[in-house]
């Protein structure tokens, strides 16, 4: 993590198809019994947004996202995760 650089914490839900993708953040993700998936992510804040911008415009290739949601975005001092799991 380059110097100066602080990390973030953001919960998320995602509507549409798929699944979501980890990209380099740790956090946790779990679908929903309303067809949506939910998750949280935590890393390097340039990091964080790349994974943000993914989830809104990309998604996994099974992916048909209509929307993704963000918020409780806070920053973190340290990560409360470890690495990035797949709740059930």
């Amino acid at each position: 993590m380059a110097e100066g650089e602080g990390l973030v914490s953001v919960d998320y839900e995602v509507f549409g198809k798929g699944e979501a993708k980890r990209l380099g953040v740790v956090g946790w993700v779990r679908n929903t019994s309303h067809g949506t998936v939910q998750g949280q992510m935590q890393g390097p804040t340039a990091r964080v947004r790349e994974l943000q911008e993914w989830l809104r415009k990309t998604g996994s290739p099974q992916s048909r996202i209509s929307r993704a949601e963000f918020r409780n975005e806070k920053t973190i001092p340290v990560l409360e995760q470890k690495d990035f799991q797949i709740l059930k």
